[in-house]
């Protein structure tokens, strides 16, 4: 079997049978035909051959080599090592179930790339930003119920704009969505998300929904942009870049900076990591173990701050 035909097979078992969303297959889809380009450059037709010492060879040549040379001085970071040899590795360990191949990564070290803390914003910062959006505009309004329901739910920006006007259940309190491998979680939303949201339904959505000319979005998308269609992901990222501009915040700030405030102020108020786990929609502990990190930063810096003997 060719390399091109493998990397074919490997794709469609991401994409269908691990129902991994596009932009993620997207993402393995660059790393993996990189991979094989080079493989290919080394006169290799199939992964059957690939031996260990050429897997580590790649390795060091992304650690090594400059990104390109029109970019003589320009070399990967440490996390994009690893996430290329994460998908090196996931090429050849589907070969090995699916076809018998000899796994060449199977006795490799995994590439370890520093554990970078999440950016986070201060109650006061959330508050804030929260405050930016203009209520007397249906614009503002809409923007004020994403911006509240982004910091209430801990929703990443594309489950917040698939959602639909059923998935949230006012009476119970409740958000639906959709997250990674297609799962549904259910979340909590606090009060006055609840309230912004339902200012936005009776006020605002309507008037945006006449801006639309010949377009006819699904008319159960909740969440509705200037020109009458359903919010994108790259308008919600500005929204938020905008009215962070206006709060005086940093150009860090996005809607995935929500997510991790949502669970850092979770944490710091008490509550129960195995919740955050679950309202975050995290497959493992593990990833959400990083706010303790991000809390144990923010106790070290008070105490710095504080402390005569600091």
């Amino acid at each position: 079997m060719s390399l091109s035909i493998e990397s074919v097979s490997f794709l469609d078992h991401l994409r269908v049978e691990r129902n991994f969303s596009l932009h993620t297959v997207a993402a393995y889809r660059r790393d993996v035909f990189a991979y094989i380009d080079w493989l290919k450059s080394q006169e290799m037709d199939s992964a059957r051959d690939v031996q260990t010492a050429l897997v580590l060879r790649y390795a060091h040549l992304l650690r090594s080599e400059p990104i390109s040379s029109e970019e003589p001085g320009k070399f990967y970071a440490a996390s994009s090592v690893a996430r290329k040899m994460a998908a090196v590795r996931a090429f050849h360990q589907f070969l090995a179930r699916e076809n018998e191949y000899p796994d060449p990564t199977a006795k490799m070290d995994s590439v370890q790339m520093p554990r970078r803390l999440p950016k986070v914003l201060s109650q006061t910062e959330v508050r804030a930003l929260l405050a930016s959006p203009d209520a007397g505009t249906p614009q503002g309004v809409r923007d004020k119920a994403a911006l509240e329901l982004l910091y209430s739910s801990g929703l990443r920006a594309s489950e917040l704009c698939a959602l639909r006007g059923g998935d949230i259940e006012r009476q119970q309190g409740l958000v639906r969505c959709r997250g990674k491998g297609d799962k549904v979680r259910i979340v909590p939303l606090g009060e006055v998300a609840l309230q912004a949201l339902e200012h936005y339904l009776n006020f605002a959505r309507p008037k945006l929904l006449e801006a639309r000319r010949k377009v006819s979005p699904d008319p159960q998308i909740l969440f509705i942009g200037d020109k009458g269609r359903p919010l994108s992901r790259v308008s919600l990222h500005q929204i938020v870049a905008f009215h962070a501009h206006r709060a005086g915040l940093p150009a860090w700030v996005s809607p995935h900076t929500l997510r991790h405030s949502f669970a850092t102020h979770l944490l710091q108020g008490g509550a129960d990591l195995r919740a955050i786990q679950e309202m975050l929609g995290h497959v493992d502990i593990a990833t959400t173990e990083i706010y303790t990190h991000v809390e144990t930063e923010h106790l070290r810096s008070s105490f710095e701050k504080s402390h005569p003997r600091a």
